[in-house]
């Protein structure tokens, strides 16, 4: 589990695309000071396995391909920033929300409007992500955890959500480089999708008690 707190913003160094995968070199000398073989490192929000290391400041992680499908990892190559988070520690401070590292969808930049200090982002998202964003709820845009701070009115032409970062936030992640058009990872509050979940199979039972009369 992580808590949206990028730890450092690393570099992609090198891509090896293979058959259904592919295999990224990233490098972060922050986070891979006391990585070892099996740990989960969060690489843009995306909870990824390190297989190997081949330098003491990179780490290696294979990407399957719905991992690819379903995230912005498709695109990145050498050179590319990432934000890095290393899994909690379980006696760590919890510094953002519960994020998963399982990411959900992809939103696009539609604007970045910038002020004296701070910056507003918007991203457009599709309908099956917006149930589940909330006004001054959270959310995880490419591994951060962000308060959103506005969000499309219901039935709007194309949704949307806020977010507004200080110049900590900007001068320390990949958010501080993204243009309109940028793809972005989303990962949603989980609580809400099981919150979700839990709504709907309550509604598909008939009779509260069905288990009990045939249990007996």
């Amino acid at each position: 589990m992580f808590t949206g707190i990028v730890e450092e913003r690393g570099t992609v160094v090198a891509r090896e695309d293979l058959v259904d995968a592919a295999r990224f070199t990233v490098r972060g000398p922050l986070v891979t000071s006391d990585a070892g073989h099996g740990d989960s490192i969060s690489v843009n929000g995306v909870c990824l396995t390190v297989v190997d290391q081949p330098t003491p400041d990179d780490f290696t992680v294979d990407v399957m391909a719905e991992t690819l499908r379903r995230s912005s990892l498709a695109s990145l190559d050498a050179g590319a920033p990432v934000n890095l988070e290393r899994a909690m520690a379980a006696g760590g401070r919890f510094g953002g929300h519960i994020v998963q590292g399982h990411v959900d969808g992809v939103g696009h930049v539609v604007s970045v409007d910038p002020s004296e200090n701070w910056t507003v982002i918007r991203i457009g998202i599709d309908a099956a992500t917006s149930r589940y964003i909330v006004e001054k709820g959270s959310i995880t845009v490419d591994g951060v955890s962000l308060t959103v701070s506005g969000i499309s009115e219901p039935g709007a032409e194309l949704s949307w959500f806020e977010i507004s970062l200080i110049p900590t936030t900007l001068s320390m992640t990949t958010l501080g480089t993204v243009t309109v058009d940028t793809v972005v990872n989303l990962e949603v509050d989980v609580i809400a999708k099981y919150v979700e979940r839990l709504t709907a199979t309550q509604n598909h039972s008939t009779d509260p008690h069905q288990n009990d009369e045939v249990a007996s």
